[in-house]
C-alpha cells in the first residue's frame, strides 16, 4: 500500500489517467482492507478485555453478562473473518479489473451453438443478479439456431476476479431437442476472459502490425442488416489474432471496441505465457486447448452440474442456468486459496 501511495504522488502520475484511475482504485480498495482488518482486531481486544471483566467480576450475573457479549463480539468477528478470507480469492493483480467474456461454440453445429447461446443466457442472468454491467460487444449467429460466438463487455466490482474461474471448456449432456430420434448428445463450447487492459504500458501494439478490414454487419444466417460497411475486423498480424466488432451502428465505435477486446486478448496471452512457464519451472504438466474442460452440465439422464477442479456438484442445473452462479463460483475460488496459483504478476511488475 506505501508503494500505491508513493506512485499517487508523483508529479506524472495522472499523465497516464487510465492507469492513474486503476492505481487510485487499488489504493482504495487497500485502504479498505486495512481498515476492515483493524477493526476486526479491534472486535477482538473488545472479546479480551470482557472475558477479563468477567473473571474479575464478584456478581455472577454481570460476568455472565459480560461472557455472553465477549461471546457476541467473537462471534461477529469470525463472521467477519470468513468473509475477509473469501476475500483472498480476489488477491490476484487483475482481479478488481472490468472483464471481456468470449464464448465460441464448439465442434457439432446446431447443438454446441445452442448450447453457447444457453450459456450466453447464463452469464446475462448472473450479470444481473451482481448489478454488473454488460454490454454485447460482437454476436454472430448461428445457421439454424443459437449462436457462434458472443463477445460480452463486463463492468462492476472485481468483474474479472469473479469471472477468471470461468474460463475453460463447458460440456453439456443432454436429450437432443434437434434429433427427431431423441437420442441424448454431448455439446462442447469455450469461455474466455480477459482481464481489461487500463495502461498503453500494459500492451503495446504498434500500427504496422495491424490489418484493419471493413465490412456490412451481418444479422440472423448471416444476411446483411446494414448498407454502410461499419463492422470492423482487426487482425493481430505478429500473434494471428482476429477480432471482429459489428453491434455498434458506426464504424468508429465498431474499431474502438474491436482494439479493446484485442488489447484484452493481448494481455491474456502474455498472462497464459507466463503462468505456462511457472508450471514448466514447476515441472508441473499443463493442459491446453479444448482437452481443458472445467465443468460439466447434466440434464439428461439425471440432473447435475459438477465443476471438474473445486469438486462441487449441485442436483439443480436449472437454477445454474438461470444465472445463480454464486456458490459454483465461490466454490472454485476458495479452493484456489493458498495455491499459489495466480494470475501473473502486476501490472507493475
Amino acid at each position: 500500500m506505501a508503494r500505491l501511495e508513493g506512485l499517487s504522488a508523483a508529479p506524472d502520475f495522472w499523465d497516464d489517467a487510465a492507469r492513474a484511475r486503476g492505481l487510485m482504485q487499488r489504493l482504495t480498495d487497500a485502504s479498505r482492507r486495512v481498515t476492515t482488518w483493524r477493526g476486526l482486531e479491534s472486535q477482538l481486544d473488545d472479546a479480551e478485555a470482557l472475558l477479563e471483566l468477567a473473571a474479575e467480576a464478584d456478581d455472577a450475573e454481570a460476568g455472565a453478562e459480560a461472557v455472553a457479549e465477549a461471546a457476541a463480539e467473537v462471534s461477529a468477528a469470525r463472521a467477519q473473518f470468513e468473509a475477509l478470507e473469501f476475500e483472498l480469492s480476489f488477491a490476484g493483480p487483475y482481479d478488481d479489473r472490468d472483464a471481456i467474456l468470449a464464448i465460441h461454440a464448439g465442434a457439432g453445429g446446431t447443438e454446441s451453438q445452442d448450447w453457447a447461446e444457453m450459456l450466453q443466457r447464463m452469464y446475462l442472468r448472473w450479470f444481473e443478479r451482481k448489478g454488473f454491467d454488460a454490454t454485447l460487444v460482437d454476436l454472430t449467429h448461428g445457421e439454424e439456431a443459437g449462436i457462434k460466438s458472443a463477445t460480452i463487455e463486463v463492468r462492476g466490482g472485481l468483474a474479472y476476479g469473479w469471472l477468471r474461474s470461468e474460463r475453460g471448456v463447458h460440456r453439456l449432456v443432454r436429450i437432443s431437442p434437434f434429433d427427431l430420434t431423441h437420442s441424448r448428445h454431448t455439446s462442447f463450447a469455450l469461455v474466455e476472459v480477459m482481464p481489461e487492459v487500463v495502461g498503453e504500458a500494459e500492451v503495446e501494439i504498434k500500427g504496422d502490425d495491424l490489418r484493419i478490414d471493413t465490412f456490412r454487419a451481418s444479422g440472423h444466417g448471416g444476411q446483411n442488416v446494414q448498407k454502410n460497411d461499419t463492422a470492423v475486423r482487426i487482425t493481430h498480424i505478429p500473434t494471428g489474432i482476429v477480432v471482429v466488432c459489428q453491434n455498434e451502428r458506426s464504424q468508429g465505435r465498431n474499431r474502438d471496441s474491436a482494439m479493446k477486446v484485442l488489447e484484452a486478448r493481448l494481455l491474456e496471452r502474455e498472462v497464459e505465457r507466463q503462468e505456462a512457464e511457472r508450471a514448466r519451472l514447476k515441472g508441473e504438466h499443463v493442459e491446453a486447448g479444448w482437452g481443458n474442460q472445467i465443468r460439466s452440465y447434466v440434464l439428461q439422464p439425471y440432473k447435475m452440474v459438477k465443476d471438474l477442479r473445486s469438486g462441487y456438484e449441485t442436483s439443480d442445473p436449472d437454477s445454474i442456468l438461470d444465472g445463480e452462479l454464486d456458490d459454483l463460483i465461490s466454490a472454485y475460488l476458495k479452493s484456489r486459496i493458498g495455491t499459489g496459483n495466480g494470475d501473473g504478476p502486476g501490472p507493475d511488475g
